[in-house]
């Protein structure tokens, strides 16, 4: 451990004396500090904006006057998806997906105002989080810093001159790792201390930290493994520089971008004028309930007189009228899930092919457990849609059943003057409808997500570190025409 560490602190001291080295620490420090300080005020103000929307968009359904039930179904509902306290670290897909969703009967509506959308072309490309610069910038920061850690004693000749004092090539890489470990916990400190300070250590949430923490500490440290072994295994530094750089443009920049396109092209998606055409379809081979003589809804007719015991509609004890709309709320609500689970399954899909192609880069599966802890990948876009939906069900089948029980059939078919205000049932109802609230999950849930990346990851960090032991045993050894 003697040689390790003289080995380390002399790394350090080479590094102290290199201008640009402690201006690049500089810069990248100050560079988390800024992403750290714009996350945690985007996300707060994200979150102001959405719950200030919600409350309005309550209040405005609140505030309708005495209506007819079935014009408050068509009136409809805004609601809002709410951020967790995670979010501010990665914010995930939460950019892309939109933020809000308008309620309504007889259709299943789409999550809209994505940030994308809104904002420059830019943020296709990358958010300024924390995630976002130990992904990418931490990286690209040791490359700079440690790439001529071996190669430099290679080519200046001092390698065979440390091992003739008694070094061996394992405390020579051990030391060489030492130091850049040094820089790499010097480097991610301040993200993650950020993010500990965004998430405020909420007790729930203890595993999806400690599985993002694992996860970034596993990463670093695979490019503090990988940076000493490129540089074991090439005689200049030059040539490490160039094989390291080529290395992160693939694994971090390249493949991350590319295997989204390929998922696409592999497993394409129904568009939406796709699938709302599709669904219109299939609603008229269901039943037209404004059709007298359709099939579905005579038969449906004739099973409610004969549950009532009536023979006429008008003679039933509640709105025909109402029991036709709960009745066709549900077959298209029933349609609406069958497409909207073929879309989720087609991108589950996709995003498990990426998921495969993060097996050769680091960088996507990191991404992808950093996002599943987070509770901002799909799944949590998902969850939201789904608990969505089944509010959206849930309000229009009471405001349906409000027009079977609270108006009388004769007054829904009326045409007189004053047929419209009888109709109408009292404001009151509407503030005794229950508000969307969300259900995020658990931190036991967030932090199985994040599993199989931590996974991926780590396998790497092995794979990498056996490597290095292994090439760190020969360095020294004089290769057959090598020797000048």
């Amino acid at each position: 451990m003697k040689h390790i560490r003289l080995i380390a602190t002399d790394e350090l001291r080479l590094m102290t004396r290199n201008r640009v080295a402690i201006i690049a620490v500089g810069l990248f420090v100050l560079l988390t500090i800024v992403a750290v300080l714009s996350a945690w005020s985007h996300q707060r103000a994200n979150a102001e904006l959405r719950a200030r929307h919600q409350h309005q968009a309550e209040h405005a359904f609140d505030a309708q006057p005495d209506r007819h039930p079935h014009r408050v179904v068509h009136y409809g509902h805004f609601i809002f998806r709410p951020l967790g306290p995670l979010a501010a670290f990665d914010p995930g897909v939460d950019a892309f997906t939109g933020s809000s969703m308008f309620l309504e009967g007889h259709r299943q509506n789409t999550a809209n105002f994505g940030d994308v959308r809104q904002s420059s072309m830019l943020i296709r490309f990358w958010q300024l989080t924390p995630a976002f610069v130990l992904q990418v910038v931490a990286p690209l920061l040791l490359i700079f810093l440690g790439f001529g850690a071996v190669a430099r004693e290679t080519e200046r000749g001092t390698i065979r001159l440390l091992m003739l004092q008694g070094v061996s090539g394992a405390q020579i890489a051990g030391g060489k790792l030492l130091a850049l470990g040094a820089v790499a916990i010097l480097a991610g400190a301040p993200a993650m201390i950020g993010f500990l300070a965004i998430a405020g250590q909420p007790g729930a949430l203890m595993l999806p930290i400690a599985a993002i923490a694992l996860g970034y500490a596993a990463y670093l440290a695979l490019w503090v493994v990988m940076i000493v072994l490129v540089s074991t295994l090439v005689r200049r530094s030059r040539d490490a520089l160039l094989v390291l750089i080529a290395s992160w443009a693939v694994t971090v920049v390249l493949l991350p971008r590319l295997a989204p396109d390929v998922a696409t092209a592999a497993i394409p998606l129904q568009n939406r004028l796709q699938t709302d055409v599709a669904i219109a379809r299939d609603l008229r081979r269901m039943g037209d309930s404004h059709n007298p003589d359709d099939p579905h809804f005579a038969a449906f007719k004739a099973d409610v007189l004969k549950r009532y015991g009536v023979e006429r509609v008008e003679e039933l004890p509640v709105n025909y009228k109402g029991l036709l709309a709960l009745e066709g709320e549900r077959l298209t609500a029933g349609l609406f899930d069958l497409y909207a689970d073929q879309n989720h399954d087609a991108q589950q899909r996709q995003n498990k092919m990426v998921r495969a192609i993060g097996v050769v880069s680091p960088a996507i599966a990191l991404r992808s457990l950093s996002m599943a802890a987070a509770g901002t990948d799909f799944a949590g876009h998902r969850r939201f849609l789904e608990q969505a939906e089944d509010y959206r069900y849930a309000l229009v089948q009471r405001l349906n059943r409000m027009q079977a029980q609270g108006v009388s059939y004769g007054d829904d078919t009326a045409t007189d003057p004053d047929a419209d205000r009888r109709k109408r049932v009292a404001a009151s109802n509407w503030g005794e409808i229950p508000d969307f609230a969300y259900r995020p999950p658990g931190g036991r849930a967030l932090a199985a997500g994040a599993v199989p990346g931590v996974i991926v990851i780590l396998a790497w960090l092995i794979i990498a570190a056996l490597l290095l032991s292994r090439r760190a045993s020969r360095l020294g050894v004089v290769r057959p025409g090598a020797a000048r």
